[in-house]
């Protein structure tokens, strides 16, 4: 069966939906991944859905939603990668694991910025990940 993880930023908009989109294309035989942001943007940055176009991992049902969507959703695993998120992370309604892994923000920066931070995901994140719920 399948195990649940939520990626957990501030604004959902970067990190946590590149992080979501990595996780599905990569680890879907063992894990779900949903993201959200504690004070979601509304808005996916649009240099990080391009480069999750261009390598083939966006969905169009990605989006930037606010963490009471997602809290009645019985999660395996809760992940922040962001300081201000791993701070600020609520009480989910039952028991979970929660680890933090920051990664720097490319937003506003060059973009080359967002594919170093998408390799950082993977190469960090998804090892974690894999022993946390896939073995």
């Amino acid at each position: 069966m399948k195990k649940n993880v939520l990626i957990l930023c501030t604004g959902n908009s970067c990190r946590s939906i590149m992080a979501e989109a990595l996780i599905n294309a990569k680890m879907s035989e063992c894990v779900t991944a949903q993201s959200s942001g504690i004070k979601a943007s509304g808005t996916v940055n649009p240099h990080a859905k391009a480069l999750l176009e261009e390598k083939g991992y966006w969905k169009e049902d990605y989006h930037s939603k606010v963490i009471d969507t997602v809290l009645d959703t019985p999660f395996d695993l809760v992940v922040t990668v962001c300081d201000h998120a791993h701070e600020t992370c609520p009480m989910f309604p039952k028991a979970v694991k929660t680890i933090h892994m920051g990664f720097e923000d490319p937003s506003g920066k060059e973009v080359e910025e967002y594919a170093k931070a998408l390799e950082l995901i993977e190469k960090e994140l998804l090892p974690v990940i894999k022993a946390e719920l896939c073995e």
